[in-house]
């Protein structure tokens, strides 16, 4: 990425900022996709920022690579998790070998096939993070040309959820 004109930050002139693309929902406006991997309970574990046109499926494996160790049993962290819950959108041969791989189940409902996979029990979660994430006005607009500051507040928005659920806990 370099300087485009006379600013100061990479990208400065482009209209609404770098992580963008074609919205799918209005192709007239650019837009930007939130990306999340939580835990059973609703807590992100890992987030990432695209444009509005960039397919949900790329950012499966980056989201899990991205997981921090978890603490917990005796013995070495749990570094990933046993299993992923998806949606159709993440229906590639070439990312459920990608899982296995990794040593983590996925439970990925299939394409092309009628509704009631039964994970609609498990989907609500990721929904409910995204209702709790999308309260906070900055990530839900995003107000900022740069990428790095919608991304930062993504990040606080996370903070926040996880701070709000361990105050909750106590």
């Amino acid at each position: 990425m370099g300087t485009r004109g006379c600013g100061f930050q990479p990208c400065a002139g482009e209209k609404r900022g770098s992580a963008t693309g074609p919205s799918p929902v209005d192709r007239g406006r650019l837009g930007s996709k939130h990306h999340l991997i939580v835990d059973q309970a609703g807590l992100p574990l890992a987030f990432a920022l695209t444009g509005g046109n960039r397919h949900d499926s790329t950012q499966l494996l980056p989201l899990v690579d991205g997981v921090p160790s978890v603490a917990g049993k005796v013995g070495r962290p749990r570094r990933r998790p046993s299993r992923v819950y998806a949606d159709r959108a993440y229906d590639y041969p070439i990312y459920r070998r990608q899982l296995r791989r990794r040593g983590i189940k996925p439970v990925i409902a299939r394409r092309n096939t009628r509704h009631g996979s039964g994970l609609g029990r498990f989907r609500w979660v990721i929904e409910r993070t995204f209702a709790w994430l999308h309260q906070f006005r900055r990530p839900l607009v995003r107000y900022d040309r740069r990428a790095d500051i919608h991304h930062a507040f993504l990040a606080l928005g996370c903070c926040l959820i996880c701070w709000r659920r361990l105050a909750d806990a106590n």
